[in-house]
Parts: structure tokens; C-alpha cells; sequence
């Protein structure tokens, strides 16, 4: 009985975090649920599952108010994110992660839409105010400086539909093929940050 005792204490006890300039936290933004896995407003959910799959990573734990999954890119340990708390308190989930990890900022990168770009195109920044994105707001309120790299995916603008329901509305088809192109190029760009640099990111993928 003992020992079954000291197993499960072990398991309550906090896992230790990989601190320092060799881990990055990788976070895509979008809202859970099926009924919005495909629209405008997901596109960072989609890429963080294609880098998680391209990388071999299971993002199946649940912490910090998020979907996580922890694994190795270019030799250097990455913690892929997908928050839980619908995307205007994606910082929520943020901020937990980057007190649990000890993180410098510029190894937190976020991947997310944006409508002042075309479908198709995609744009690296190394920092920046959030804009008109509710998601970004939120995690920089939280963290109280907006000094971290993102991706920004194109999702075009809408001629008459309000923004709000644009966001969360699916792509028509004649964009969706652009748009994967897009999603794929933003996994690869994760990978390119984390791997080479966010400067060599920023010139192979900046169009």
C-alpha cells in the first residue's frame, strides 16, 4: 500500500519545466469546437496541427487552459499550443504557459489570421501591436509587451458581411487551395524560427 501511495504522490507533483533559450512555445490561435475547425478565424489551429503532424507530435494534453503537445524540432524542445478558452482570452492561456516555462519572449511565437492580407499571402513579423484581433489583444495585454515573433495568415476582407461573422465563416472554394498553401507555408516557417532563425524565416517566407 505504501508504494502505491509514493506512485500516486509522484503523479499529483508538477512536471518539471524545460526552461531556457532552447525551448520554444509555438501557439496557434483559434476557437475549439467542430463547428469552427474550418473557418477564417482557425487558420492557426490548422497550421499548429500540420506542424504537429509534419513533426510527429501529439497535441493531446490538457494544461494551462489549452491543447498542448511537447516533442523536438531542429534538436531544440517545442511545446505546441492550442488555447481552449475561445480566442478573445487566448492570453489566458498564454501567460500560464510562459510563467510555467521561463521562456525569453523570443522564443514564444503565434500563429494566427489576418484580415489586412489576402488569402494566400503570409506575412512574419517580429513584433507589433495585436491590430483589430481579439486573440492577439488578449495575449499581449496579458503579457504586457508585444515583443514576440507571429505569423500572420491571410484571410481576406469582407465587401459586406460584418467581421464578426466573416471570421467565423469557411473559406469559398475558388480560396481554399491558396489557403492551404498558406497554412503549409506557416508550419514550415515554425519550423524554419525554431530550427535557423527568425531572420532567415523572415526572408525565405516573407512575400
Amino acid at each position: 500500500m505504501e508504494l502505491f501511495r509514493k506512485i500516486e504522490k509522484e503523479k499529483e507533483k508538477p512536471e518539471a519545466p524545460a526552461q531556457g533559450s532552447e525551448t520554444y512555445v509555438i501557439v496557434g490561435l483559434g476557437n475549439p469546437g467542430k463547428k469552427y475547425a474550418t473557418t477564417r478565424h482557425n487558420v492557426g489551429f490548422l497550421a499548429l496541427d500540420t506542424l504537429a503532424m509534419e513533426s510527429d507530435i501529439k497535441i493531446t494534453k490538457i494544461k494551462y487552459k489549452a491543447l498542448i503537445g511537447e516533442g523536438r524540432i531542429g534538436g531544440k524542445k517545442v511545446v505546441l499550443v492550442k488555447p481552449q478558452t475561445y480566442m478573445n482570452k487566448s492570453g489566458e492561456s498564454v501567460q500560464e504557459l510562459l510563467n510555467f516555462y521561463k521562456i525569453p519572449l523570443d522564443n514564444l511565437v503565434v500563429i494566427y489570421d489576418d484580415i489586412d492580407l489576402d488569402p494566400g499571402r503570409l506575412r512574419i513579423r517580429k513584433k507589433g501591436s495585436g491590430g483589430s484581433h481579439n486573440g492577439m489583444r488578449s495575449i499581449i495585454r496579458l503579457l504586457g509587451d508585444d515583443g514576440f515573433p507571429r505569423i500572420r495568415i491571410g484571410v481576406g476582407r469582407p465587401e459586406r458581411q460584418d467581421l464578426a461573422s466573416f471570421v467565423l465563416s469557411p473559406f469559398a472554394e475558388e480560396e481554399k487551395r491558396d489557403v492551404a498553401e498558406t497554412i503549409e507555408k506557416a508550419s514550415m516557417a515554425a519550423k524554419t524560427i525554431v530550427s535557423e532563425g527568425l531572420d532567415i524565416a523572415m526572408n525565405t517566407y516573407n512575400g
